[in-house]
């Protein structure tokens, strides 16, 4: 049966939902490959900050968008946070990926941490460019703007 252009529609969406389904640490391009960042999400996903930090260390992929994305984030979130360096992380997938949406979203939370308002929403609206269809990241950064603004401006994390 020919592809019509209803059914080619159909399938773009499909595709298009799928991807909007990735995780935040995902960058915006697709590539098959080994998975050499899992036991770093492990740490991340119970909270073990420095032994996700370590773990990134060992892994030492400078040169993926995901690999400094969840370095960032650890840094962020670290018992100490190191806060420059998260901003290094964050900036270096960008910079790799302009359309990474967990970086986008992070440095969004980062720069509330930061009381620096208009550059969280200079990355919410890149996520909305980013983002298709309403995104989780879009909607994260969207509500911790908002959380923002209702607490006079000031940070205050979602958990």
């Amino acid at each position: 049966m020919p592809l019509t252009s209803t059914r080619l529609f159909a399938a773009s969406v499909c595709a298009l939902l799928f991807n909007a389904a990735q995780s935040a640490d995902t960058s915006s391009a697709s590539v098959e490959a080994p998975d050499t960042l899992g036991a770093a999400r492990a740490l991340i996903a119970e909270k073990k900050w420095a032994g996700a930090i370590d773990e990134l260390k060992r892994v030492n992929d400078k040169s993926s968008a995901d690999w400094n994305n969840l370095m960032g984030y650890s840094q962020r979130k670290a018992r100490t946070p190191d806060l420059a360096a998260a901003e290094r992380y964050y900036g270096a997938a960008l910079q790799l990926d302009p359309k990474h949406r967990g970086a986008l979203e992070y440095s969004g939370e980062l720069f509330l941490q930061l009381g620096d308002l208009a550059r969280a929403e200079q990355r919410l609206a890149a996520l909305d460019k980013a983002c298709f269809l309403p995104c989780e990241e879009f909607t994260e950064l969207k509500n911790a703007v908002a959380r923002f603004k209702a607490n006079g401006n000031k940070y205050s994390a979602s958990n």
